[in-house]
């Protein structure tokens, strides 16, 4: 099927929103027209059937029209720019909970399947800051692994931004294993995440520094650890880890040793220098929350000073003075190219919590290893992480 900026490819309303679909055969995903939300998706389509992105429970509810847009339509993966709750303007700019690209409408322009290679583009002109920012999705047959893109172009002046992935998990206490590539400093957001007086409750220590995610202080005088979840149901926080921007690109993975099988996404730790770990589970008992968001994680690679948004992450932060950039420059004549993969993997018995994942000498699948040992094998493409948008169309044969 080849579609161009003529052809409106139809909606279809999934799980209260208006979406696209793309699909290859390995994967289905959908795309929300509001806030370009990528969810949900199936992977393995015609086999097991693996959907591990959540949704809000209140996807098909009737909902407040106050409530921001990207709350409606929570879900899945989305690109936020700036990323962050945005409370305190950046000068004369007033954006959004992560930006208008999670919260706007996105325009429909082409999608083209040639080749056993499906893209879809969507493009979005900001008005918060005047620009615009092209999203594109590919999926390639045989493949588990959606290769997703943003340009940001047109834009002068500091910006953080990120992606947003949000895991729902099997409702067994430490069903999934979390892990990541090497970081080199990690922290416990230092404000406050929830307050009890306004019917929101967190457990880490705030402010706590750590050196592992299996050892994470809490505000009893314990530790946690971060490692096993669903855990500390009841309770809502939020940690980041600064990615090592030496490695060739850096991780983040959950195995399910039950469903046998593991997510995972890359990065280019030099574009997105941090990871945020979102931990939802039932501590937010005030609307739409009603403290029935539970078992999801976020595992969101970001450029950012936590989720504070542009304001905080634009100036010096405790973060940005330890030599960990918080924002990047945007320049109007450079267009901006955020690349990032994400896929799953089959695992075999015995493969607990991934230890290290690698490119194949050919680079073009990943190699996964676990801490016991065991070994499993992704068709993808790293290469993706370190191309501009011109490789990008040569490599996977599309036009751009």
């Amino acid at each position: 099927m080849n579609l161009n900026a003529r052809t409106q490819l139809k909606q279809k309303i999934v799980c209260g929103q208006a979406s696209w679909r793309l699909a290859s055969t390995q994967v289905e995903a959908f795309v929300t027209e509001m806030g370009g939300q990528l969810a949900p998706v199936t992977f393995d389509r015609t086999g097991r059937k693996l959907q591990p992105y959540s949704v809000a429970p209140w996807a098909e509810e009737r909902t407040d029209p106050a409530m921001p847009a990207i709350l409606k339509a929570l879900r899945g993966d989305f690109f936020c720019l700036p990323f962050g709750g945005n409370a305190t303007p950046f000068g004369k700019e007033r954006h959004p909970v992560h930006g208008e690209t999670a919260n706007a409408r996105w325009q429909f322009r082409s999608q083209e399947t040639i080749g056993g290679r499906t893209c879809m583009h969507l493009s979005l002109n900001t008005k918060a800051r005047r620009g615009r920012v092209d999203k594109r999705i590919w999926l390639l047959d045989g493949q588990n692994t959606i290769y997703s893109q943003h340009v940001v172009s047109g834009m002068s002046g500091p910006m953080n931004l990120g992606h947003h992935a949000m895991l729902k998990f099997p409702d067994v206490p430490g069903s999934g294993l979390i892990s990541t590539s090497r970081f080199v400093y990690a922290q416990v957001f230092p404000g406050a995440f929830e307050l009890p007086e306004q019917r929101g409750y967190s457990l880490l220590k705030p402010g706590a520094e750590f050196k592992s995610l299996e050892k994470v202080p809490t505000v009893t005088g314990e530790t946690a650890d971060l490692t096993r979840y669903p855990a500390r149901r009841g309770f809502e926080d939020l940690v980041m880890l600064v990615s090592d921007a030496d490695l060739p690109f850096a991780w983040t993975a959950v195995t399910f040793p039950k469903e046998r099988y593991v997510w995972f996404a890359l990065k280019d730790p030099r574009v997105l220098r941090q990871t945020v770990l979102w931990i939802s589970n039932g501590g937010r008992h005030y609307p739409p929350w009603n403290s029935r968001h539970v078992n999801v994680m976020g595992l969101e690679e970001v450029t950012s000073c936590f989720h504070t948004g542009l304001a905080e992450s634009a100036r010096k932060n405790p973060i940005s003075q330890k030599g960990f950039p918080t924002c990047l420059k945007l320049d109007s004549k450079q267009p901006l190219v955020v690349n990032y993969i994400m896929g799953v993997a089959r695992i075999p018995a015995g493969f607990d919590c991934v230890a290290s994942i690698q490119a194949a000498r050919d680079n073009r699948s990943v190699v996964l290893k676990s801490a016991s040992g065991r070994q499993a094998v992704a068709a993808v493409n790293p290469d993706f992480l370190r191309a501009d948008a011109g490789w990008v169309g040569e490599a996977f044969g599309l036009v751009m």
